[in-house]
């Protein structure tokens, strides 16, 4: 390509967030990483490839209007398009009991997960649709919970079903744009997170049970070749899990 494309990727200072915006780097973007711990970002921005084009961090927040906003003006005045938004920034509340959890807990994870989607998509959208070339990618972090619980995750299941549906109506409504999206659905990725799967979590039977994890660089790889389709081409749906996490069949 005759210049880096560019994503923004938030959540990207740990975990998935951190593995997706390198393994683009990696792939040749320019890669905006957001999220809310400046330390991070630069952690993530250090370990890029130093053949790399260069990348920016800003702090934000995606379920600040103000911060998603300011996060889209910097993106477009640093790099003057828009290729990708990678919705990866997420959060849960305890896993306690569903009726223990307080309207507070309920909220903080509909307003990260579901809403900071939408802002950042509806920002997307905004440039995306103005630029050109006129378009890009959206790529939404499901998850396992996207399809079945865990028990006691009313919140994150919620918020997680709820993406799906934002993910098939922004493929709809992005089709004038020539705006693709499409949603990674992420099973035991080895990650700070997921550090608990290999102690035991509660299973459905009410039984602790060790599960299988995956490298998170397999999630990495997913989200580049994504990234990667031309847009008339899309990838509505990818799972990419631990081949023997309990997820098909009953448990």
């Amino acid at each position: 390509m005759s210049h880096a494309k560019t994503a923004i990727v938030t959540g990207a200072g740990s975990g998935i967030g951190r593995a997706a915006a390198l393994g683009l780097m990696a792939a040749g973007w320019s890669v905006v990483l957001a999220g809310r711990r400046g330390e991070s970002l630069q952690q993530t921005l250090a370990a890029a490839p130093a053949t790399s084009p260069r990348s920016l961090a800003v702090v934000a927040d995606v379920a600040d209007p103000a911060s998603v906003a300011a996060l889209f003006r910097k993106t477009q005045d640093e790099f003057g398009r828009l290729d990708l938004l990678f919705n990866n920034a997420g959060t849960g509340a305890p896993a306690i009991p569903l009726e223990d959890l307080t309207v507070e807990q309920w909220r903080r994870v509909i307003d990260v997960n579901l809403n900071g989607a939408f802002l950042c998509t509806q920002a997307a959208f905004r440039m995306m649709k103005d630029q050109v070339p006129r378009g890009g990618r959206i790529i939404n972090n499901g998850s396992i919970s996207a399809h079945a619980p865990r028990p006691n995750s009313a919140p994150y299941t919620a918020s997680k079903h709820a993406v799906t549906g934002l993910t098939k109506a922004t493929a709809l409504d992005g089709r004038k744009y020539d705006i693709a999206c499409g949603q990674i659905d992420i099973g035991n990725a080895d990650t700070e997170m997921a550090a608990r799967m290999k102690l035991g979590v509660p299973q459905a039977t009410g039984e602790i049970a060790i599960e299988p994890t995956m490298d998170v660089d397999n999630v990495a790889r997913a989200v580049v070749h994504m990234a990667s389709l031309p847009l008339d081409a899309n990838i509505l749906f990818l799972t990419v899990m631990a081949t023997k996490m309990p997820f098909v069949g009953r448990g």
